[in-house]
């Protein structure tokens, strides 16, 4: 399952990191790594952004970007 399929409310761990290059690299630069727990606040009406809150930081993210990102 991926971040962007996760309900609204709900709290995930990220089981891991997919894509390549700049793109994985911005997303770890969010703090966003393998193990930490994602809380998603809200989702736009078309999936696009996605608001999270990780680590204490409330972050935006787009919809492909929350696709790369695995969680359990």
């Amino acid at each position: 399952m991926t971040l962007r399929e996760t309900a609204v409310g709900k709290s995930v761990r990220v089981r891991r990191l997919t894509g390549d290059g700049p793109v994985k690299r911005r997303i770890m630069d969010m703090g966003i790594t393998k193990g930490v727990e994602i809380y998603v606040r809200k989702k736009a009406p078309l999936g696009d952004p996605v608001e999270v809150t990780v680590r204490g930081y409330e972050l935006s993210l787009r919809k492909a970007d929350a696709e790369m990102i695995e969680v359990e």
